[in-house]
């Protein structure tokens, strides 16, 4: 599992004031889902404002990303599922996703918080989507991630 060598646990954020849209795919359900739950826990723990907005597929994550940071939004958490299939849209989907992502947080100079999973089968995606029996929890580590780098910037920014 690639969980190995994460970071501890830290001490919790406070988040108030933040505005983050979490932003789903609607493919494989009870993954993105489970992710989505993990994303508003976070949120909600660091008493972060958050919407969700849901778009068609993961390739689809890249624009509206950079729709809502330009709109406003301190950060954005896209969460995604992209299982291998026999052909290589998964390559295609997964490098447009990723690099996409990377370009919309340089571009805007505000984060992204990475959620989208790339899976050989749907197990690893059970395994990693916080529902119970899950091994990881990826919505909330992206939502974390996405709301430290806010407060990191904001600190930094600040002067």
């Amino acid at each position: 599992m690639s969980g190995r060598g994460a970071p501890q646990a830290s001490a919790p954020v406070d988040a108030t004031g933040l505005d983050v849209v979490v932003i789903a795919g609607t493919w494989h359900d009870e993954i993105s889902d489970g992710l989505i739950a993990g994303a508003e826990r976070a949120l909600d723990a660091a008493g972060a404002t958050w919407r969700l907005v849901r778009v068609p597929g993961s390739f689809e994550l890249p624009v509206v990303a950079k729709a809502a940071l330009e709109a406003g939004a301190d950060a954005v958490v896209a969460l995604g599922v992209i299982i291998r299939g026999g052909t290589p849209h998964f390559d295609f989907v997964s490098n447009a996703a990723t690099d996409g992502l990377t370009r919309v947080a340089l571009d805007t100079g505000k984060p992204v918080g990475f959620g989208v999973l790339t899976l050989d089968d749907e197990a690893q995606g059970i395994a990693r989507a916080g529902l119970p029996g899950s091994e990881e929890d990826k919505g909330h580590e992206a939502a974390d991630a996405a709301i430290r780098t806010a407060l990191v910037l904001r600190e930094l920014r600040a002067g």
